[in-house]
């Protein structure tokens, strides 16, 4: 009896284990390395709830598969079923074909596979792992020695919308889905965008090549309003007037559902930037009389008024709009409570900037006591380096924070922006602590 207990015991391991390694083998959020935190699994839940159901319904499917996922990782395994089940029915609904079945269920089978593995339903894991099995024998990659164009859009898809480091991966995704699947209006648009978005950061310009993509993925797709924004701004940077345009998109822009994915968003940068930042806020706030509930679009409001007191520089700011800025971004901050270190921040940076040092030091010294990841630590210590600095005239804690950020060993543009403050304040040679300055530099081992 023993030994056929231990026997029951052994066979179920390896049963287990074989399971295992088959599910490993899938292609699903589960196995493509989205590691996230729980303050960037949190803001990723904000930004897919942000881009809506009605607008961006090419990517519905994706948009619940990846909602899935994160819910999973947030610890509601149920909300992440009901998630996979939206989306396997957004992809039937999607895809005008004959049969409900095709490529674009794989992964969200295998998601499937995976979350009942981990509820420990066996059974219903083998059930699904077999259903992805059928799904590659019965639609096979165009090319063997690749994945289905299918797989590639939506990892890359997923990959521009966990990780704004990942944005040339995606193309390269895009472009090799493309390659076997060249049909796709929306992969096309994607493609673009990413390329687009790699640069973001960047103090080059887009190149003539990617404004040729920009200006063909336009045509194609005349109806993304979310690209001609960024088209006009790519313009509008080369010193093209385009007030005019701005205005004729942002009309445009106002007959559409409120989504993440309608432009509005950067369609307000470019009106801050290049028309008016008095037209922006005006615009923002006409979209709010229309929409006077939505989340996003107060988030969008307060982004505005925020520039718009970071401008002004002769404090000629009315009392009724200072007001109106900080009321925003508070009710921003209620609205995303678990995603919100940023907007805190910027809302000090705001306090700071309208001379009301008490209130900026509050929310400062509150965040500085608060419990954070490194990465949050990391950005607090840069935006706080600078504070004291600028606003408070202390240049030694601002070296001090400068370097607590530099020594959190993750690559970010927060702790470059640090190193590169510490190395110019060293090369100055005009601060009685350039000596521990040079000194803290050489034994960052990871950055010599």
């Amino acid at each position: 009896m023993l030994h056929f207990q231990l026997f029951v015991l052994i066979s179920a391991a390896a049963s287990q284990s074989t399971l295992l390694v088959k599910l490993e083998a899938l292609q699903c959020h589960f196995t493509w390395d989205v590691n996230l935190s729980g303050p960037k699994l949190f803001s990723l839940r904000d930004k897919l709830q942000d881009i809506g159901t009605e607008e961006g319904y090419s990517w519905l499917g994706h948009i619940y598969n990846l909602q899935g996922y994160v819910h999973f990782q947030l610890g509601f395994a149920s909300d992440a079923q009901r998630f996979f089940s939206r989306a396997a029915e957004a992809f039937r609904q999607m895809r005008n074909t004959v049969s409900d079945e095709g490529a674009w269920l794989v992964v969200n089978h295998g998601n499937l596979a995976w979350l009942h593995y981990h509820k420990g339903e066996e059974a219903e894991s083998l059930a699904f792992l077999s259903k992805v099995n059928a799904l590659m024998r019965n639609y096979p990659s165009p090319s063997p020695e690749e994945l289905h164009p299918e797989i590639y859009a939506e990892k890359a898809w997923t990959l521009m919308n966990v990780s704004a480091d990942e944005m040339l991966k995606a193309a390269d995704f895009f472009q090799r889905a493309l390659r076997m699947q060249p049909g796709m209006v929306e992969w096309h648009t994607s493609h673009v965008l990413a390329l687009v978005n790699a640069f973001k950061n960047s103090s080059k310009e887009l190149g003539a090549d990617i404004l040729e993509k920009m200006k063909i993925a336009k045509e194609h797709d005349p109806h993304n309003l979310y690209l001609s924004a960024l088209y006009l701004e790519a313009h509008a940077k080369k010193g093209k007037k385009i007030e005019d345009e701005a205005r004729e998109l942002a009309r445009r822009v106002l007959r559409k559902p409120v989504s993440s994915y309608s432009g509005i968003k950067p369609l307000l940068r470019l009106y801050r930037m290049f028309v008016s930042m008095d037209e922006a806020i005006d615009l923002a706030e006409e979209l709010l009389e229309r929409h006077p509930d939505e989340r996003y679009l107060k988030r969008c409001a307060a982004i505005c008024y925020k520039m718009r007191i970071f401008s002004d520089r002769d404090n000629s700011l009315e009392r009724s709009m200072v007001d109106r800025a900080v009321a925003l971004s508070r009710e921003v901050i209620s609205l995303y409570p678990y995603s919100s270190l940023k907007r805190k921040i910027h809302l000090a940076n705001m306090y700071g900037e309208l001379n009301k040092q008490d209130e900026a030091d509050q929310i400062f010294q509150e965040l500085l006591e608060s419990d954070l990841d490194p990465e949050g630590e990391q950005m607090l210590y840069n935006y706080y380096a600078k504070h004291v600095h600028f606003i408070r005239k202390e240049s030694y804690k601002s070296i001090e924070y400068h370097m607590r950020a530099a020594e959190i060993p993750l690559a970010s543009y927060y702790r470059e922006n640090s190193i590169r403050t510490l190395q110019r304040i060293r090369d100055r040679n005009r601060n009685r602590m350039c000596g521990d300055i040079s000194e803290f530099l050489g034994n960052l081992q990871d950055y010599n």
